[in-house]
């Protein structure tokens, strides 16, 4: 399965799980990524890292460290 660091910018993915332990994971869910819950991947920085995705409404930058453990699937419905 795909993580959310492998996703291009435009498309919106679906979490499946999030591989973090402790505090990364805690922190993760804090900012609103859950199972099931979708991410629209909005732009990424020239080297990957940070990328810039919109979830539960809201705008949201994550480092590529952190996005290499959000696990994702293709999303069926599309978020602009």
């Amino acid at each position: 399965m795909a993580t959310l660091k492998d996703v291009q910018h435009g498309e919106t993915v679906r979490v499946v799980a999030i591989n973090g332990e402790g505090s990364v994971k805690r922190r993760l869910m804090d900012m609103g990524i859950t199972k099931g819950v979708e991410i629209y991947v909005r732009k990424d920085a020239p080297l990957g890292d940070p990328i810039e995705v919109r979830v539960r409404g809201y705008e949201l930058s994550l480092r590529g460290e952190d996005a290499a453990k959000i696990t994702v699937e293709e999303a069926k419905s599309c978020q602009s």
